[in-house]
């Protein structure tokens, strides 16, 4: 893991961009002297780790005594898009245009990139448990597709939020079984693009002994702000 920049923010966080490998991502860590619980927070769609409302989460959580780091995925971001990405997002926007079901689409797309990310987000995490300001235990919050098969792959992870805006392949579905750790499931009700009962039998789906579902009404890009404060009651439930 090499640093490439740092800056004190005006909460006393303290943000550093780094590169791992191809990989670039970004730290936050809390101003304490004693290693932090850490957060991993993973980006939906083709979304950059630098997104406001995800910086602005990790910055808040970061706050709250979180080391918290993000990554772009493959093809996300300031990493390159394949030609295969390429064509696939130009068949979604031909699909959503013309009305198609888009769920093959999806399965060719979402499919190989869980597959990609998982192992980045593995040797990730091994890298940031060896800087001494991070001591673990470690959570994740974000894309449910990468955070199901991450919590079934990766034992360090001991709970997790995912957010049900996002298509999940019908291999993740299935893995969803064996997701044991805590969960806090977000759902938007009206999510025009997920339907909501595929989310709500994923919900079921999940193997945790200790799951919770938070609906909210409104759109995709609605997630009321106040989840992120019950979010960070949830990993200090389970992280500290």
């Amino acid at each position: 893991m090499r640093f490439t920049s740092e800056q004190r923010l005006d909460d006393s966080v303290l943000e550093r961009e780094f590169t791992l490998g191809e990989v670039p991502g970004t730290l936050w860590t809390p101003d304490s002297t004693a290693p932090a619980p850490l957060l991993l927070i993973g980006h939906n769609g083709g979304l950059h780790r630098r997104e406001p409302r995800l910086v602005a989460r990790a910055r808040q959580s970061a706050a709250h005594g979180y080391a918290v780091a993000a990554i772009d995925h493959p093809g996300h971001g300031d990493r390159p898009r394949s030609t295969v990405d390429e064509r696939a997002r130009a068949e979604l926007r031909r699909a959503k245009a013309a009305g198609e079901p888009a769920d093959e689409i999806f399965e060719s797309f979402v499919g190989p990139l869980v597959e990609k990310a998982v192992p980045e987000w593995r040797t990730t995490l091994d890298a940031l448990l060896s800087l001494p300001e991070i001591g673990g235990p470690v959570g994740y919050s974000g894309m449910a597709a990468i955070g199901i098969r991450l919590a079934v792959a990766e034992p360090r992870i001991a709970a997790a939020c995912f957010f049900a805006g996002g298509y999940v392949p019908r291999a993740q579905r299935e893995e969803a079984r064996q997701v044991a750790v805590p969960l806090l499931f977000l759902l938007q009700w009206d999510d025009e693009g997920n339907p909501r009962q595929r989310a709500l039998d994923l919900f079921d789906a999940f193997g945790s002994k200790e799951k919770t579902l938070h609906a909210n009404t409104g759109g995709h890009a609605g997630t009321p702000w106040f989840e992120v404060d019950d979010g960070t009651r949830f990993f200090g439930r389970h992280l500290r």
